[in-house]
């Protein structure tokens, strides 16, 4: 009789443990369903590169129609402009030194590279002053722009590449080599004031 009620007291234990197991198990699964869905949805971020917004009813990778991703960027907008109207002003004098005293540097390292013609890659000894002295007739306000030599609409680096791959005999830089920023850098600050005229030749 003693082991009888002992099997049974056992198996009541046994049968508590296995549903409170099940029922932690669910809770569990349904906190990791709310977690992933709440990291699944999708975030988007404007320019200023703080500004995010998390959208409800749309998913990661989601492709949002038409009339849905307007009401997301007016959205965006909205909160960018209501944190802008907190703020006094975002940037400090010491901010703004900053950011002119690097503008300054990378101008002066496209100015060297500009009558560098080591530094850029050449192999003839041609560099860019020796053709365009103190950045002249290079018209980066004109750009981009229809050019015979390469017979489609370029970009001043384009033209850039151009001179360094046939004048200079060298090889094109990619596009975010810091030397290419320089001397873009360089060439557009020598036109400082001269209205934008994109396609003029």
């Amino acid at each position: 009789m003693r082991t009888t009620k002992l099997l049974i007291l056992i198996a009541g234990i046994i049968g508590l443990a296995l549903v409170a197991t099940s029922m932690e198990r669910r809770t569990v699964g349904a906190q990791q369903t709310k977690s992933t869905e709440a990291s699944d949805r999708l975030v988007v971020q404007l320019c200023d590169g703080e500004t995010k917004l998390e959208i409800a009813d749309a998913r990661a990778g989601e492709v949002l129609p038409p009339e849905k991703a307007r009401e997301v960027a007016r959205r965006m907008m909205a909160a960018y402009a209501e944190q802008q109207a907190k703020q006094v002003s975002k940037w400090t004098a010491r901010d703004r030194l900053t950011w002119e005293r690097e503008q300054k540097r990378v101008i002066e390292e496209g100015y060297k590279l500009f009558h560098d013609w080591k530094a850029l890659g050449g192999t003839i000894g041609i560099s860019c002053d020796m053709c365009h002295p103190d950045a002249s007739a290079t018209h980066p306000e004109t750009y981009p722009k229809f050019q015979t030599q390469l017979k489609r609409v370029a970009t001043l680096r384009d033209m850039i590449n151009w001179c360094i791959e046939n004048p200079m005999k060298g090889k094109p830089l990619p596009p975010d080599d810091p030397r290419m920023i320089a001397l873009e850098a360089y060439i557009t600050s020598t036109r400082k004031g001269v209205p934008l005229e994109p396609g003029k030749h």
